[in-house]
């Protein structure tokens, strides 16, 4: 099967990289890279792919490096005051290389170009913009790479909203350029607090500028795709319910950092593995219940060394050349096994998370999310459905989730009844993990104001576990705009409607539209949603779900950054610090 390097956002922005950059310099040069294009190249190919190229050496911007002026070097980097210092470095007052090709993630303001034309420029053979300053975290989903950008939007102390929401609109921007889409764009009307219009119009507008000309300097039309822009507020229940999907349960429930689970062998040894779309396994099992995963490992295991296996001829005897062919299957035989044995290791330690705590969670947050239990009968007192939960030796941030999704169930509960509640949880002082919620706009405390709940699709006769019943809203959005049942009213374009747009039914048979992957979606429409202020694990699972079933359009998500439940309820607490609180608590880690 292709993996997600292979197609999708991955492979595109590896293709845009290799035309525009590398295929512009001869052979052999040098790549210098910032921070963010490290990562960049890291996220959509290995160092084979640049050394096929014609790439032989990989350097940090910010390091020493030694001079080597008989070669070329490559400069990709983000245009900020930094990046321009240490490239002018390079080359005052003796040029490190013999020449530079420079390559701009995204438009570079006129008076850091002109600082680097006035210092260098006869050192400077090329120099480009080529729109891309997203990072493409999986086949079918995006982020700025801004976890920042949550408090800098939504904390009331901030002093900088308006400069963040225009960087992000720009990432934005190189996303939609980097598709070829020209996006009608689409916000919720009446959300609160508005900063996703906001940022609608800010990225209707830069698409505007950015598509005014093209090459041969005509106006370039709006494509069949919409952009929609949602605030983190839209759902709060998703990202702090407890998801039992393969991917979701291991960012919750485990310390994964950037993305390297650990886990210990049977004699004590410590291994590490790299949960990516390079490993088939994990791609196929990523969105699959914990439940299906356990009984899928052992069979999928097989199913692609099975694959992977040409079928013998012959009368069974083994030939040299068959030998040989059988040594060159081995690392691909090894590498199925190390898959195995880290799948085996992760559904065993999630099941362990599980039986031993979560399993009791599940069912008290699924009848507060969803209203009603496994059953069918609405939770008539969620309060008797929160209270085992708080009686429970659970732990505090557990108890936290449960709190909320009871309030949000409510939608704002008493002033008298949320302070009864902080105190059984006794976060009397770090109650922000609750109270912070209002400055996304989700109501904490009943009133005559709060918004009514948002009716949502019928999913009764949809088979699901018991413990797994809550769908995340963005699905509905996202199944509502496929079928172009999202309502304008609700949903405005924030300026014209692409004429080709129709949802699934835009794809006519003059179209022929047959795409069995996300790599094959050329011809069929794009939705893509952008998450303001974080995206879940089981919203991103949602963006393939959709696709899956409406082949005639390719859904993309993206956000800021992706969250998890207690790093959201972090960014949340940290929502009440001035600048100066973060500023003195990092001082007194040093």
């Amino acid at each position: 099967m292709a993996t997600g390097a292979d197609h999708g956002l991955k492979k595109i922005v590896w293709q845009r990289i290799r035309d525009t950059i590398i295929a512009d310099c001869k052979k052999w040069n040098i790549l210098i890279l910032d921070d963010f294009t490290t990562r960049l190249l890291s996220s959509c190919c290995k160092m084979s792919d640049l050394m096929s190229e014609g790439i032989s050496v990989l350097e940090n911007l910010f390091k020493n490096r030694e001079p080597v002026p008989d070669m070329k070097a490559i400069y990709f980097m983000a245009p900020t005051v930094e990046c321009i210092d240490a490239f002018i470095n390079d080359f005052k007052p003796k040029p490190k290389y013999k020449a530079a090709y420079v390559f701009f993630t995204d438009y570079c303001p006129d008076e850091l170009f002109d600082k680097m034309k006035k210092n260098c420029a006869k050192h400077i053979k090329k120099c480009k913009e080529i729109n891309i300053s997203f990072l493409p975290q999986e086949a079918q989903v995006f982020t700025c790479e801004n976890p920042e950008a949550f408090k800098k939007i939504y904390s009331g102390f901030s002093q900088d909203r308006e400069k963040t929401l225009d960087k992000i609109a720009d990432q934005i921007v190189t996303l939609c350029a980097t598709l070829d889409e020209y996006p009608g764009v689409r916000y919720k009307r009446e959300s609160t607090p508005g900063y996703g219009k906001m940022l609608a119009e800010l990225v209707d507008n830069k698409l505007a500028r950015h598509y005014e000309l093209d090459e041969i300097t005509t106006k370039k039309e709006k494509t069949p795709a919409q952009l929609l822009i949602v605030d983190r507020a839209m759902d709060p229940v998703s990202p702090i319910l407890h998801e039992l999907t393969y991917q979701a349960m291991a960012y919750d429930l485990i310390p994964i950092n950037n993305n390297i689970y650990e886990y210990k062998m049977k004699d004590g040894s410590k291994k590490e593995a790299l949960l990516n779309e390079d490993d088939e396994l994990w791609v196929k099992l990523r969105h699959r219940h914990i439940a299906e995963v356990t009984e899928q490992i052992p069979k999928l295991v097989k199913d692609i060394s099975a694959s992977r296996d040409e079928k013998q001829q012959g009368d069974g005897k083994i030939t040299i050349g068959a030998l040989s062919q059988l040594m060159k299957k081995m690392p691909a035989f090894r590498k199925q096994e190390t898959q195995k044995t880290v799948h085996l290791h992760l559904a065993e330690d999630l099941m362990g998370h599980y039986q031993k705590n979560v399993e009791k969670l599940c069912k008290a947050e699924q009848d507060l999310a969803v209203g009603a239990d496994a059953e069918g009968q609405k939770v008539k007192d969620p309060m008797r459905t929160l209270l085992p939960v708080l009686l429970h030796q659970h732990d505090t941030t557990d108890k936290i989730r449960a709190v909320l999704l009871y309030i949000f169930s409510l939608n704002g509960t008493t002033t008298e009844n949320l302070n009864k509640l902080i105190q059984n949880v006794k976060i009397e002082d770090k109650d922000g993990y609750i109270q912070n919620w209002n400055q996304l706009g989700v109501p904490i405390l009943s009133s005559s104001n709060s918004s009514r709940k948002v009716a949502r699709r019928d999913r009764s006769e949809q088979e699901t576990y018991n413990v797994s019943r809550w769908t995340p809203v963005i699905k509905d959005i996202m199944e509502d705009a496929v079928e172009n049942k999202l309502d304008i009213k609700d949903w405005p374009f924030q300026s014209e409607c692409p004429s080709a747009w129709n949802g699934s039914r835009a794809v006519s048979a003059r179209q022929k539209h047959k795409g069995s992957s996300p790599g094959d979606m050329k011809n069929g429409s794009r939705l893509i949603i952008f998450v303001l202020g974080g995206v879940s694990y089981s919203e991103m699972r949602c963006a393939y779900e959709v696709t899956n079933t409406n082949k005639s359009c390719e859904v993309i998500i993206g956000s800021t950054h992706i969250l998890t439940p207690r790093s959201l309820l972090e960014d949340i607490y940290n929502l009440g610090k001035k600048p100066m609180d973060t500023l003195t608590i990092e001082e007194g880690k040093v």
